[in-house]
């Protein structure tokens, strides 16, 4: 009798243990989820402030048309990508194509000193630092579920419940790691 209640005891254990952990991979699996959908947040404000950055530089630098074309390709390409992999591979773009823009801009002194230029810089400045922090906040919820579906004995569930590892968002180029900055 003492025997069959050990072994009660210890399968209900070990069911409240199983439920722990799955609950456990339930709530990062959804963190993970609630942060992407924070860079999504930045990445379209970044992205609706763009266009008006181009149309207030296009109002100084009318021959500067292919730069000009190049965000607003990079923007749409960025704007249409749904995955990690690809809004990843997207962002990339965009960055160079924003790069190119300001390295553009330093030539125009006047649109230097125009104040909605300077409005939309310092704006896009505080979208870029919140993308960074968003971005970071992805990638510690990310590793802490990757961890925890890759651990032993909860790999196991996770298996059981096809939970999977998430993408880290990372950027390749050490350059497109830092926020752009424009000196003036």
């Amino acid at each position: 009798m003492i025997i069959l209640l050990i072994v009660i005891a210890l399968v209900v254990i070990f069911l409240l243990y199983g439920v722990s952990i799955y609950n456990r991979l339930v709530k990062l699996r959804n963190l993970v989820q609630e942060a992407w959908s924070s860079i999504d947040v930045m990445l379209k404000k970044r992205h609706d402030l763009i266009p008006n950055l181009v149309e207030t530089v296009k109002g100084y630098a009318t021959h500067e048309r292919e730069t000009l074309e190049n965000v607003t390709k990079a923007r749409n390409l960025a704007v249409g990508a749904n995955s990690v992999e690809t809004k990843e591979a997207a962002e990339k773009n965009l960055n160079q194509a924003m790069m190119n823009l300001f390295a553009v801009a330093e030539q125009y002194p006047d649109l230097k000193a125009n104040a909605n230029f300077q409005q939309l810089q310092s704006e896009l400045t505080s979208i870029e630092n919140d993308i960074e922090k968003s971005r970071r906040y992805y990638n510690g919820t990310v590793r802490e579920n990757n961890t925890l579906v890759e651990y032993f004995p909860s790999n196991i569930i996770a298996n059981m419940y096809k939970f999977e590892k998430s993408p880290f968002f990372e950027l390749e180029n050490v350059a497109e790691r830092e926020v752009p900055t424009v000196k003036f």
